[in-house]
């Protein structure tokens, strides 16, 4: 069956790169995905795949039927939405659109998952249970995921595999992770209020602009002595406004962040952690504050069960020079999390890397891809699929396919 698999990868490669350079070109913005998922459905369609559109707002869900009597469903999902950066790569399929740009391979990952419906639906003897394809809008801005499983399309699966593009990894190479693969984020909006005064007389007043230095301040060296330092934590605050004027002590600031973590328990403490510590600092120097402190998406946890099945089947399909471990986990963030709050899942990382030339970082205006990882992403979902079905025991399967809600 692998050698199927490759082989008719290989004879689509010209099609899937034709596929990831439209798709490119074409980038749209979260939420707005409208002529992506036209794309994408078209394409599943012609394969004789049973579609569903509209699904969490502008997602595509394809429904393929293998041949055998295991009654469970693997998800396989990918993202599909842009970013708001202005393209300058000059490539001859550089993005059309202007300050939009596939700035974080999620043209990849729509390809790749494009490509394993391709072979599968060619290949139905290679599956003995079912296959949903979960082609997901608004992963950038972390809602997305939320959009589908809200509109029940996890109803019936029974585990769910995912990807993510890695320029730092080599093409032709994946990135393999037990455990925790990305952090959770949250949002802080923290206000610091004083009384405003004389510039010249700041024993008068209450100063806004100081106590806000000092609340971040204190945060950052409170993560070093108060905080496990094996349970990372970052504190991001990128944006402060407070002031009026020069000569004017300040009775007002307001400061957005981020707060990022990897461990649940580190997690669920961090609202009150950061709220004891800005209480603190105002209650000493007399000013009122404010914290509100939103939670996001959480961290990536990748179920050991599919991650040693994803492991197995990447080994024997691209060779164990081609598969990595990965030492440790990202601190950036994925909404891939919200699947895992309800069924079993992992996602790898696909090596888009070029062996001999600069690579740009994810959300770089200049990013680009060895576009030979289209092929190994593609080999691995389809081939994994297959091992999922023949490694693991059949469990009780949780409703079928036509139970999806409409």
């Amino acid at each position: 069956m692998l050698a199927e698999i490759k082989s008719l990868a290989e004879t689509l490669a010209p099609r899937l790169i034709e596929i990831r350079r439209h798709i490119h070109a074409h980038p749209e913005l979260s939420g707005e995905e409208q002529q992506t998922a036209a794309y994408v459905s078209g394409v599943l369609s012609s394969c004789g795949i049973a579609v569903q559109e509209s699904v969490g707002k502008t997602g595509v869900v394809g429904n393929l039927r293998g041949q055998g009597t295991d009654p469970r469903t693997l998800g396989i999902r990918v993202d599909m939405d842009a970013l708001p950066i202005q393209e300058c790569t000059k490539l001859d399929y550089a993005s059309t659109r202007m300050g939009v740009m596939h700035a974080c391979g999620h043209d990849v990952h729509t390809t790749v998952g494009l490509g394993a419906a391709m072979v599968l639906a060619q290949l139905p003897e290679a599956i003995a249970g079912n296959i949903r394809f979960l082609f997901q809008p608004a992963e950038e801005i972390a809602q997305g995921a939320k959009w589908m499983v809200d509109d029940g399309a996890l109803v019936g699966i029974d585990g769910v595999i995912g990807l993510h593009v890695f320029p730092t990894i080599p093409a032709k190479n994946i990135g393999i992770r037990y455990g925790a693969l990305t952090a959770a984020a949250d949002d802080l909006e923290i206000f610091i209020y004083g009384e405003s005064g004389h510039g010249a007389r700041p024993h008068q007043a209450i100063d806004a602009i100081w106590i806000a230095a000092q609340v971040v301040t204190a945060l950052q060296q409170s993560i070093s002595r108060t905080q496990n330092p094996l349970r990372p934590i970052v504190l991001t605050i990128g944006k402060i406004n407070g002031g009026r004027a020069a000569n004017v002590i300040a009775d007002e600031v307001h400061m957005t962040g981020t707060v990022r973590s990897l461990h649940p328990e580190t997690h669920a403490d961090l609202p009150q952690w950061i709220e004891n510590i800005v209480a603190n600092i105002c209650n000493t120097y007399g000013a009122k504050y404010k914290v509100n402190y939103q939670r996001g998406v959480p961290s990536v946890q990748n179920d050991p069960g599919l991650t040693k099945i994803l492991e197995q089947a990447s080994r024997e399909a691209l060779g164990d020079r081609h598969v990595e471990i990965l030492p440790e986990p990202s601190l950036g963030a994925e909404d891939f999390s919200m699947y895992l709050e309800n069924l079993p899942g992992t996602m790898f990382r696909l090596g888009v890397g070029h062996q001999n030339r600069l690579n740009y970082p994810l959300h770089h205006p200049l990013f680009d891809i060895d576009e030979s990882a289209i092929l190994t992403g593609v080999v691995t979902l389809a081939y994994t699929a297959h091992k999922y079905f023949q490694t693991t025991a059949p469990a009780q399967a949780h409703q079928s396919l036509e139970n999806i809600p409409q």
